[in-house]
Formats: C-alpha cells, structure tokens, sequence
C-alpha cells in the first residue's frame, strides 16, 4: 500500500536536495590527478568521494527522518522504526567517475513497507536530474531550468529505438550474452551509456531500453519509480516489477513485450 502522499513528497524533497549537495562533494574529486582509487573485496572500485558523499546523505536523513531506515552501498545498513527506508548509491558508475568520464549520478531511492516509493537520479557534471514519487509524476530539470515532465519514449519498437546497457561483459557473468546479442541485433542502434545515465535516458524519451543483468539494490532503488511514473515499466528479467532481483529491465510498454521474450528464453 502507498503512504501518504505528504509524507513521500517531503522525503523527496530532502532527496532531491542532499542528492544535489552530494553531487557536489563529488565534483570536487572529479578529474583530480592525484585522485586515489582502492578495490573493494568484490574488486569493484570506491574513492574518498563516494564515502564522502554516502555520509552526507546519511547525516541530511538522519538529522530529518530519525526513524528511517537506510541502506547504502559504502557503510553498513541502519535499521529503521518508521516504515521507510533509504536506499543510497553515492557515485553510480565509479568506473566513469574514475576516468573522468561525465556519465556518472547520485542515487537515492526510498522505499515505505518495501515497495518503492520515490526516487532520484542526479547527475552532477552534466546538471541533469530526473525525479519521482508515487502519484506526482515524473520530472526532470537541466540546470536551473524550471521543472518538465520527464516521459518515456513513444517509439512502437525496438527495431527503431536504442538499446542501452551498462557493460557488455556483465551478460558473459551470468552466461546470457546471447541476451545481448539478440537485443542489439534487434534495436535500430545499441550504446553502453550505462549505470543511472541510461536509466535517466529512457525516462527522458533518449532511448527505449535499457537492460541490466548484474546490480545490486542500491543502483536500482531509485529507478523503478522514476521509470514507471514516466510511463514506462521497470522490471527484472521475468517481469516482476521489483528492485531487489539483481537485474533490471527499462523500457516503454510497447516493448517490454518484446525484450521479454528474449530475457526469459532460456540459453
């Protein structure tokens, strides 16, 4: 069951503003030369920034929701009492960030009873945001221009649309690259501008589908309400429409059909 609208909504606009002042804290270490890089135990890679972020943002939610929850990707989750949960991704594409490549975001997603309930995508280099709670629509700013409504495309089918995804290796991972070759042989063009950046593209109306098969909660937390409340359907390779499967799936109506078929066809 949805909450309140009221108390979404307010928790979307203190989402909105700690997800910016994080985007901040992270340009300030974007494209620094003497910029350190560890390896976490899964070799993925994390920076000074991404902690730096993650603890502003549990310190914003702490200070004005004490009795939320939170779940980060960098500190260990913070049990709640209230109903709601915080669902942080401080630097989604830290191998982009690293590079110094613009097409990273902040992520803060929040969940009420478990069922996702709002939702931000920032982007910090590029000024580009898109935003959403249950019922309110979905929205995207550029800069500091007022607020549009953010909608998925309106492309019938994938042989005329973009196909997008985050790494082409991550299909070898789980040994579905025939996934990804009957996609990108079916889509009019396929590109890898992937983590939340492809996410915010097809709820912008920039590209049809993106499709994901390796993440984890806190780089989808945010997505599942932004996508649908723009009018399209976010799911996991079965269909389900959830965050928590480890694998993601965007794209418009007319397509999920589609890619469906292809994602639960067996190898």
């Amino acid at each position: 069951m949805n909450p309140p609208g009221p108390d979404s909504v307010r928790r979307l606009e203190l989402a909105l503003e700690a997800a910016r002042e994080a985007g901040e804290i992270t340009l300030r270490s974007f494209r620094r030369d003497d910029l350190a890089v560890e390896r976490k135990a899964d070799d993925s890679p994390v920076t000074v920034a991404d902690r730096e972020a993650e603890q502003h943002l549990r310190g914003r939610i702490a200070d004005a929701f004490p009795e939320d929850g939170i779940l980060g990707e960098e500190f260990p989750e913070r049990a709640g009492a209230s109903g709601f949960r915080w669902i942080l991704d401080p630097i989604d594409g830290t191998k982009s960030f690293i590079h110094g490549v613009p097409l990273y975001g902040t992520l803060v997603g929040i969940e009420h009873e478990g069922e996702s309930v709002a939702g931000v995508i920032h982007i910090p280099p590029l000024g580009e945001c898109v935003y959403a709670a249950r019922g309110q629509g979905a929205w995207y700013v550029r800069g500091e221009s007022a607020p549009a409504p953010a909608r998925v495309s309106e492309c019938p089918r994938l042989s005329e649309g973009l196909f997008l995804t985050s790494e082409v290796a991550s299909f070898d991972e789980i040994g579905r690259r025939d996934v990804y070759d009957r996609l990108q042989s079916a889509a009019r063009l396929a590109r890898t501008w992937g983590d939340c950046y492809g996410y915010l593209l097809v709820a912008t109306g920039r590209a049809e589908l993106m499709v994901d098969p390796i993440l984890n909660v806190w780089d989808a937390g945010a997505l599942l309400p932004i996508i649908e409340e723009a009018g399209g359907r976010f799911t996991d390779w079965q269909g389900r429409p959830t965050i928590h499967s480890g694998q993601a799936i965007a794209t418009t109506v007319s397509m999920l059909d589609e890619v469906l078929a292809v994602t639960r066809a067996t190898a």
